[in-house]
């Protein structure tokens, strides 16, 4: 079967012929079309669909979905990445399984969040996404959030209770943790100072035993915040060093006072044309870490960086 334009289905699997009778179909009509097709599915439904396809197995590209579905913003550079590669005038087609288990509230929230901007950063493509979701192992939450971030189920109907991207990213927003309390180890800033927060930066990622290449991504990433804030924000801000068992996290708050401009509408999530004058410096920032939370407001800004501890 072919589509026009672009289609993001959510297949609610209960068993291993379940969710055969349907990703086997997809790869195969897909290859049949002239397709791109890839798999990025758990190891146990990648061995299922290789022994389904038989020797067309070899054309469809597969990746396990915990080296594909690391982090969402990643996750989302990457499948743009690869669709890029293809080529403008070839369609791929993704059976694409996030992975739930082992998730924080904080990361599940982000990963419902990622499917729902899905449906914005693909719009204008011919792209077609089946998002499987084992309903034997995954919360029941997971699932019926399924049906608001998707349009349509993977038989083509639709789930009836698809949320426009726009609100859902609201809706994620309201659930934001708080940000940090001011402390007696903030680093103030304001313009010809982002060097001081650099170093500090760095020190901060050293002690909390950050390997270097990631040391290097979180002064990137807080660097690239500031500066932003310097550019469209009050001129000034602080930054405030804090963590937890899992994450070393910085935020990187604005203080407002600047002209009221209208919020860009998924800030760092869709990525910016190659030659567009600005636009890039949230989606690095996203690329770099591994979670972002952002509240941006005209009297006063807080955006989050995760950085993922080594040990965790």
């Amino acid at each position: 079967m072919t589509r026009g334009g672009f289609v993001h289905q959510a297949l609610c699997y209960d068993s291993d012929s379940a969710f055969l009778a349907t990703a086997t179909g997809f790869a195969r009509d897909g290859l049949d079309a002239g397709d791109r097709v890839l798999a990025a599915v758990s190891r146990h439904n990648l061995t299922l669909l290789r022994e389904a396809l038989g020797v067309r197995s070899a054309e469809v590209e597969s990746v396990d979905a915990r080296d594909w579905y690391d982090y969402p913003s990643r996750t989302l550079g990457r499948y743009h990445a690869y669709c890029e590669r293809q080529g403008p005038g070839r369609r791929v087609r993704i059976i694409g399984e996030p992975v739930w288990a082992g998730r924080s509230d904080f990361e599940i929230r982000e990963w419902a969040r990622y499917e729902s901007v899905l449906n914005v950063a693909f719009a204008g493509s011919a792209h077609w996404i089946l998002c499987p979701y084992d309903t034997r192992v995954l919360p029941a939450d997971i699932v019926r959030t399924a049906a608001r971030t998707h349009p349509e189920h993977a038989d083509g109907t639709l789930t009836g209770a698809y949320t426009d991207p726009g609100a859902f990213y609201a809706e994620c927003d309201a659930r934001r943790s708080r940000s940090a309390l001011a402390g007696p180890d903030d680093i103030p800033f304001r313009r010809g100072g982002s060097a001081t927060v650099r170093r500090a930066v760095s020190a901060y990622a050293r002690r909390a035993g950050m390997p270097e290449q990631r040391t290097r991504d979180l002064v990137a990433a807080v660097h690239e915040t500031v500066v932003n804030v310097l550019r469209h924000g009050g001129g000034q801000g602080v930054v405030r060093l804090r963590g937890d068992a899992e994450y070393v996290i910085c935020e990187v708050h604005d203080d407002g006072g600047h002209t009221p401009v209208p919020r860009p509408a998924f800030p760092g999530h869709l990525p910016p044309e190659r030659h567009a004058p600005a636009g890039h410096g949230m989606w690095l920032v996203r690329q770099l870490a591994d979670l972002v939370s952002e509240d941006l407001t005209p009297s006063g800004s807080v955006v989050q960086l995760c950085f993922r501890r080594p040990e965790a």
